[in-house]
């Protein structure tokens, strides 16, 4: 629970589109990103006011490049804890390769089973937790609106805490597409969100075995 009488506005960003090809799981590999990323930017940028007072972002480039691009002059709050589920030693690998007695049990219960050598959604959940409320708390005392350019599964759980909903809802309850951006703000019964943008890219995204889009 957060306990403040007041808010400054939070803008959730997520990174633009991966240089990566379509079918590849990966998480805190560290991608670059495509060159469509100067006209996403820009859609971005399009829906952010002026002064903003923190600037936190996931170290991996697709975030940090993007937070320098949309906020020259700040200094960066690099946060560890804002960075992708690590996706262990499925990382790179096509979805559609991996083996099924690992990849099946965790389409079934991704909150709480962890890829291998990797994390569940559930240890995501737990260290984007903390950081929040770092952010919350900085919202509540700076003099302007924070922002946080962060990651598909990293927002999504962040807006599971903000809404209740529960995890395992989370990628049904919140389609979010590369750039979006996410307000939330605090009103009389607490933290609520609003979608000020989300693009559907042109070309399907494959985050999960294909056989899984089937069900």
């Amino acid at each position: 629970m957060y306990i403040f009488t007041t808010m400054n506005d939070i803008y959730l960003i997520r990174h633009t589109t991966p240089a990566v090809a379509r079918g590849i799981c990966y998480g805190q590999t560290d991608l670059d990103l495509t060159e469509t990323f100067q006209q996403e930017a820009d859609v971005i940028r399009g829906h952010l006011p002026s002064g903003f007072s923190r600037v936190y972002s996931s170290p991996l480039q697709r975030c940090a490049r993007l937070a320098q691009e949309l906020f020259p002059g700040h200094s960066l709050l690099l946060r560890d804890s804002l960075m992708e589920v690590n996706c262990g030693d499925w990382e790179m690998k096509a979805w559609d390769d991996l083996p099924k007695d690992e990849v099946n049990p965790w389409m079934e219960d991704f909150v709480n089973i962890r890829t291998p050598g990797g994390e569940s959604y559930l240890d995501l959940h737990s260290r984007v937790s903390s950081c929040w409320q770092e952010v919350v708390d900085t919202a509540a005392t700076s003099d302007g609106p924070v922002a946080v350019v962060a990651h598909g599964g990293v927002i999504r759980s962040l807006l599971s805490g903000v809404t209740n909903t529960p995890l395992i809802d989370s990628f049904k309850a919140f389609s979010l597409y590369y750039g979006c951006v996410i307000r939330i703000t605090k009103g009389q019964e607490g933290l609520s969100h609003e979608i000020l943008s989300n693009i559907m890219p042109p070309e399907w995204q494959q985050h999960k075995p294909s056989s899984y889009y089937k069900k």
